[in-house]
């Protein structure tokens, strides 16, 4: 198969689809891989990398989409590179179209083929091509909110972990999945005071085994959220519905009880986020100011550390990919329910409930078009 990876456009987005360890991989599978010139290069990965694992070096990403049967990707397509796709070409990447109309729309129009590594599921209903950049962005949402905290960044003047006789700071984490245990991780860490809110019982009752007393878990609660939210100094949405958009569990009235200074790090900005003020940033720009409550909304937060989060995502979405590569991708979803879940847009016709509902859109079964083509 001839798998192409462009470089990533999107405004400071510097992971890059493939590894050079995962293009030898393929390559030593007989499979050709395309990679766009520099396309590494800020996620540390130079062009004699992919050459080393026998890679081929494109010039353009024109070339790649004219060439390639499956684009492996990090970030969605930006629409100058929808115009680029052509029909029954396999897009790999994540997609969040929940929170894309136009993409949506224009992916549907291109008659590709999508999968989407946010909505591939494992035999327990996990996301473990989503979890790897769940757990990244987990983590640098406490260093995010600790920098936005400082005075000179419009924050309270807060140190999470307090100083001696001064007390630690109040964090809110919002969901107890993968982003907000990787949050708690940290936050923990730096000796705040952490409040991990989640609706599940049973799901609290594994993070207070894990945190002990190093968390207070709290049920999911509307008046609960109000108080705690009105007496945090850092708030972290990490709510997540697989391939739906995320609820707006944080209302504005919420943000105005909240103290001047106090900051917000909506994680789920990618999926029209949590958080009713917020509205996705860039890392050049990440925050801005909303009745005095600074939110931070980058919507590509493992961008920040694009080396470590290349590899990571690379352990994750490789198996896939080699299946795909192998076998083809008609015979690697039809066998395999947990890889079909990743199927977001087929030929024209959308697949995932999740993106149908969010643009009121004609919903099909990605198992019956896969039979029947």
């Amino acid at each position: 198969m001839i798998i192409g990876v462009p470089k990533e456009i999107k405004l400071q987005e510097h992971r890059v689809g493939l590894t050079p360890d995962s293009v030898k991989t393929l390559t030593q599978r007989g499979h050709e891989v395309m990679i766009q010139e520099n396309a590494g290069f800020e996620a540390g990965f130079t062009n004699d990398n992919y050459l080393s694992a026998s890679g081929r070096i494109i010039k353009t990403a024109d070339e790649i989409y004219k060439r390639a049967e499956i684009i492996v990707k990090v970030k969605e397509p930006q629409l100058n590179e929808v115009s680029m796709i052509r029909e029954n070409q396999i897009i790999y990447t994540y997609l969040h179209l929940a929170a894309a109309k136009s993409l949506t729309l224009g992916l549907i129009k291109s008659k590709s083929i999508c999968i989407a590594y946010e909505t591939v599921t494992d035999e327990n209903g996990r996301l473990p091509l989503l979890a790897p950049m769940s757990a990244v962005a987990g983590r640098m949402s406490i260093q995010a909110g600790a920098h936005a905290l400082e005075k000179n960044q419009n924050g309270r003047g807060l140190l999470i972990g307090g100083a001696p006789g001064v007390d630690s700071a109040n964090v809110v984490i919002l969901g107890g999945g993968v982003v907000g245990e990787n949050a708690a991780i940290i936050a923990t860490g730096m000796r705040g005071k952490v409040f991990v809110v989640d609706k599940s019982k049973k799901r609290l009752e594994e993070l207070h085994k894990q945190f002990g007393d190093k968390i207070i878990p709290t049920e999911s609660d509307n008046e609960n959220l109000k108080k705690l939210v009105s007496n945090c100094d850092l708030l972290i949405g990490g709510v997540l519905i697989p391939g739906a958009e995320a609820p707006k569990l944080v209302t504005k009235e919420m943000i105005k009880s909240m103290k001047r200074g106090s900051v917000v790090v909506d994680v789920a900005i990618d999926q029209g986020g949590c958080i009713e003020t917020s509205k996705p940033t860039t890392h050049a720009n990440p925050t801005f100011i909303v009745d005095d409550v600074v939110h931070y909304c980058v919507a590509n937060m493992p961008g920040g550390v694009p080396r470590t989060s290349t590899m990571a995502l690379n352990k994750a979405t490789l198996p896939l990919l080699l299946q795909i590569a192998d076998h083809g991708y008609k015979k690697t979803l039809l066998e395999n329910e947990n890889y079909l879940a990743g199927l977001n847009v087929y030929r024209g016709h959308v697949t995932c409930k999740g993106v149908a509902d969010a643009f009121n859109l004609s919903l099909s079964s990605a198992k019956n078009l896969l039979s029947s083509n």
